[in-house]
Order: structure tokens, then sequence, then C-alpha cells
């Protein structure tokens, strides 16, 4: 159970990301090996567990207690900004922008993006569609839409994308990059365009 619940800690190998991946989890099989109290370690990783299988016959000093099975099932939460983009473009999301209002008209925002900020984001996909029509200016998401979550560096946005799926929005997702990301890339781009 417990080489199980370490796997389960770290599913960027979903990404194509194998390396990271497996140095992550060596950190943390060697971090239990050496505390005396794995309880409270224990209680502490549970909060982010994804069934991951991952290949370690390529990690030296790790073995997998499932043999050659090796899969993830959890996709990954995070979108990056190519992808953010090519999600805006198929108009397939509903972007939420949980940064202060105040951040956005003094900083802007991604396109197409509303703003719910973070301390209302939980009451608000409890609201009745008629309030949040009312409130937000938009059509209240259904837990099977496809929602976005994106704030100014990534840290907001993954809270809101947790409080989402703790409600039952099950393909809620967070833009890394943040509002800093997507300027710098749309800067990048339009001068490559130039």
């Amino acid at each position: 159970m417990l080489a199980r619940l370490v796997l389960g800690t770290s599913c960027r190998a979903a990404l194509g990301s194998v390396e990271p991946a497996l140095g992550g989890i060596k950190s943390l099989v060697t971090i239990f090996q050496s505390t005396e109290n794995r309880a409270d370690h224990l209680s502490q990783l549970t909060r982010d567990i994804a069934v991951c299988r991952l290949p370690f016959d390529q990690s030296p000093g790790l073995k997998s207690i499932w043999g050659s099975q090796h899969f993830c099932s959890t996709l990954s939460k995070g979108v990056t900004y190519r992808e953010l983009k090519n999600l805006l473009n198929s108009k397939d999301i509903m972007l939420i922008d949980v940064r202060n209002t105040w951040e956005i008209l003094e900083h802007g925002k991604i396109p197409g993006s509303i703003n719910i900020p973070l301390d209302e984001v939980g009451e608000a996909l409890q609201m009745n569609p008629r309030d949040f029509k009312e409130k937000y200016h938009e059509v209240k998401p259904s837990k099977s839409d496809r929602l976005v979550f994106s704030c100014l560096a990534g840290v907001r946005s993954k809270k809101a994308m947790d409080t989402a799926i703790s409600l039952g929005f099950s393909s809620a997702q967070h833009y890394v990059g943040g509002w800093k990301e997507w300027v710098t890339c749309e800067i990048s781009e339009k001068k490559q365009e130039s």
C-alpha cells in the first residue's frame, strides 16, 4: 500500500515527463524510509493521490510492485499555453480567471475569460443558473462542461480547480503558467509574426 501511495503522488508521466516523475518518487521513497512517523506523511500525501503506475525498470534501486503493467489512469489537470490557445480557439471551454477584479482592471485578462474571484468560486459553482447568469453574465457551466481556471501564476487557479473538482466538475483544469506566462508568450508570438 505504501509503495502504491508513493507512486500515486506523481502523475507527470501522463505528460511524457517520466524522468522528473521518477526523481520525485525516489525522493519520496527516501523520506518514507528515513521517517519514523510515517502516518503523518501518509496523511499529507493522500491529498494529492492519483492511481499511477510508472515504469520503474528505468530507475535503479526501485522496483515496480505491478510487474510490467505501467500506465497512468489520471489525465493531467494542468494546461499549457499552447493547449489553452487551442481550447480557446475551439470554444470548447469556459475559462475562469480567479484573480481579484482590481488585478484584471490593472493588468488585463486572457480574451474570452470571465472573472470569478477565488473566494467566490465555490459559491458561484453552486448557484442556480439564473443567479449565475445575472452575476457573471455567462451561462452557468454544467458539471460535465470543461472548465479551465487561470490566475496570475497558477497558484490560485490550482485551488479553484480543486474546489470545482470537489463539487463534481470532474473535467476542471487549470492554466499552470497563468497571466504572467500568457503575456510573455503573446508578446513573443507577436514578435515572431512581425
